[in-house]
């Protein structure tokens, strides 16, 4: 921010904004919690809800065993590995939908004329296999629907939706 009475107006704001979370928290979850704000516009720390509270609070956190004070603590290096650990299985998760799509997309060109089955890349055989079973069923699956006798015979079908 551009100037120290603006940080000042934010940095209020803000910090009310935090208590009154803390406020909510401590009271709607019924827990303990505390919060201690330094801030280089005051030279006493806020303390909140009171220095006593704060204290008492403050007291039996440190009689904890470290086990237990550090159990759901996480820090930046942690936090992001987490973060890039979910991220990559979402990015592999993705790259498989999207090379079905590729996959299906050449199936649908290829029975419309559009491509040629000499121009799939078989090292997506086991992908294209995968997608003509799934088609396949879905399509037996809708024909039954519809009280088609046999799905595996054309003329069947057809004479069937004749009649």
């Amino acid at each position: 921010m551009s100037n120290k009475s603006e940080r000042k107006i934010s940095f209020n704001k803000r910090k009310k904004g935090l208590i009154k979370k803390a406020s909510e928290l401590r009271t709607l979850c019924v827990v303990d919690g505390c919060a201690i704000i330094y801030s280089p516009f005051e030279s006493q720390p806020e303390v909140w809800p009171s220095p006593e509270e704060t204290a008492s609070v403050l007291s039996r956190y440190n009689s904890l065993p470290e086990i237990e004070q550090t159990r759901y603590m996480t820090n930046l290096e942690s936090f992001t590995k987490q973060r890039l650990e979910k991220v990559k299985k979402d990015l592999h998760r993705l790259q498989i939908e999207n090379k079905r799509k590729e996959v299906k997309c050449f199936m649908y060109k290829c029975m419309a004329g559009i491509k040629k089955p000499e121009e799939f890349d078989m090292t997506n055989a086991d992908v294209m296999r995968s997608v003509m079973e799934e088609t396949t069923t879905a399509l037996n699956s809708r024909m039954r629907e519809l009280n088609i006798v046999d799905p595996n015979d054309p003329v069947t079908s057809v004479s069937q939706n004749l009649h």
